[in-house]
């Protein structure tokens, strides 16, 4: 590691690391050859939170899957909004989006959430008291097999993220899209076994009392399940109050 001088960039006066401290935290990679040295660094990162907020047997995971599912059936114009909107799905996001002041138990997973997201924002390093992080919206959605959410983000947040009630094995989770793609013009394809930091497309499999978190600038998708039971999951948006 020494054979590399420090970047230009470093803090004036900031501690020497030791070596293994270094490589860990700037995920520099050294390449001495001939006495000159190479050094690669990640910037830019694009940083997603994912924490499991609860066990899938709770009681309060068992009250959130029952509330989703009656909603659903009390929900007449959010159906009608689906049907235009949510294909094959149902989704409260056109009639019943701030579910966490509607129902005492939808609180109850805010304020659980509420804590990530303020640990989240300081890993971000906001420049922000994370104590005035709030949620702004939460809603509901209802996937049975084959419905597919397309690829959005969510404008005029500053974090946002879903929390995931049932998850039947195969269903599919969030699939982010690296925000450069617009302007990576003539770049070749990457290889099939890349790094998953190096990828054009990330994804993973949804579980049941898990939370993902994720700036809210950042396009994602939901690309249709294979199981024939439904996935239910609760999206939000936090914003500064």
């Amino acid at each position: 590691v020494d054979a590399c001088s420090d970047p230009p960039w470093r803090p004036a006066g900031s501690v020497a690391l030791p070596a293994d401290v270094a490589w860990r935290k700037f995920r520099r990679y050294y390449v001495a050859s001939a006495g000159e040295c190479m050094r690669i660094e990640s910037l830019f990162v694009t940083q997603v939170y994912a924490a499991r907020l609860q066990h899938a047997r709770s009681r309060l995971n068992a009250r959130l899957l029952l509330e989703c599912l009656q909603l659903r059936h009390d929900d007449a114009t959010g159906r009608r909004w689906s049907a235009q909107n949510y294909a094959g799905g149902y989704t409260s996001y056109g009639s019943a989006s701030r579910m966490h002041e509607r129902s005492p138990t939808f609180a109850a997973l805010a304020r659980r959430i509420d804590r990530h997201v303020r640990a989240y924002a300081r890993a971000l390093a906001f420049d922000i008291d994370v104590r005035r992080l709030a949620m702004t919206d939460c809603w509901i959605n209802i996937m049975p097999r084959g419905v597919a959410h397309g690829a959005h983000l969510h404008p005029l947040s500053l974090v946002s993220g879903t929390y995931y009630v049932r998850t039947p094995s195969g269903s599919a989770g969030l699939k982010f899209e690296d925000p450069r793609l617009e302007r990576l013009m003539a770049a070749p394809p990457r290889r099939r076994h890349a790094r998953r930091e190096l990828r054009g497309w990330v994804g993973g499999p949804g579980r049941a009392g898990r939370g993902v978190l994720f700036e809210s600038w950042l396009r994602h998708e939901v690309p249709a399940g294979r199981t024939a039971s439904e996935r239910v999951s609760i999206s939000f948006n936090y914003g500064l109050r």
